[in-house]
């Protein structure tokens, strides 16, 4: 059987993505914080784990290594956005967003890395709002614009396996982050993409089936935006 680790996979496209794989024949570990997740999937195990925290990033990765020698797949997609001004943002809030995005995931690539087998696929969960500037969310677009520079360094880190690294990078999407916005914010964003309306769930997780399945796509950042112009 293939392993997969999916982060943040209980809700939204982290949820999508694990179901995904587990159509494709994975048995999914999964992180997530907040609420307990009760649903009952087959070959999916969920795993409470706050990825601010190193040790329960690292309890979490020991666990993992008891249960299996190879991990196929690694999807990244945890992250936190906190939407403060600039001048707002505390060093602890900071700390937080780059630890969840970049730090525990840099960890994981890390300490799974005798795990990959040839072929493996490692895919990390991106953002329009770390290739464009965004006045609310600057911590936000930092640790995204990291993730992006990541994915493009650790290319030569597998160079040579035939194991591809790349982004999905997502404008707005209907997951439950996007559920509290007021409907006149919603609109102003709908009028600012092409096709009128965020991007389902189900359109996100295609993007990375694509990367999954094409061995030749690696050090990439796939945008999928509908067309978001910022005008």
């Amino acid at each position: 059987m293939k392993y997969a680790v999916v982060t943040g996979g209980t809700s939204g496209i982290g949820l999508g993505v694990a179901k995904k794989l587990i159509e494709k024949g994975y048995y999914v570990f999964a992180t997530y914080v907040g609420p307990l997740f009760t649903e009952n999937i087959e070959n999916f195990e969920p795993h409470i784990v706050d990825q601010t925290k190193r040790d329960e990033v690292y309890s979490f990765i020991n666990y993992v290594k008891s249960k299996t020698n190879h991990i196929d797949c690694l999807i990244c997609n945890a992250g936190v956005n906190i939407r403060k001004s600039f001048t707002e943002m505390k060093d602890s809030e900071w700390d937080a967003m780059m630890e969840v995005a970049v730090n525990s995931h840099y960890i994981m690539v890390r300490e799974f890395f005798k795990l990959f087998p040839a072929g493996s696929r490692i895919i990390f969960t991106g953002s329009q709002m770390g290739l464009h500037p965004h006045a609310t969310v600057l911590a936000y677009g930092v640790t995204k614009s990291a993730v992006h520079a990541l994915v493009k360094n650790l290319v030569k880190e597998f160079e040579g396996t035939g194991t591809t690294v790349n982004a999905v990078v997502p404008g707005f999407v209907d997951t439950p982050w996007q559920k509290s916005k007021p409907e006149e914010i919603k609109q102003n964003i709908y009028n600012k993409t092409a096709i009128h309306r965020f991007a389902g769930i189900d359109e996100i997780v295609d993007a990375f089936n694509f990367c999954i399945d094409n061995p030749f796509v690696n050090g990439s950042l796939i945008e999928v935006n509908g067309g978001y112009c910022f005008k």
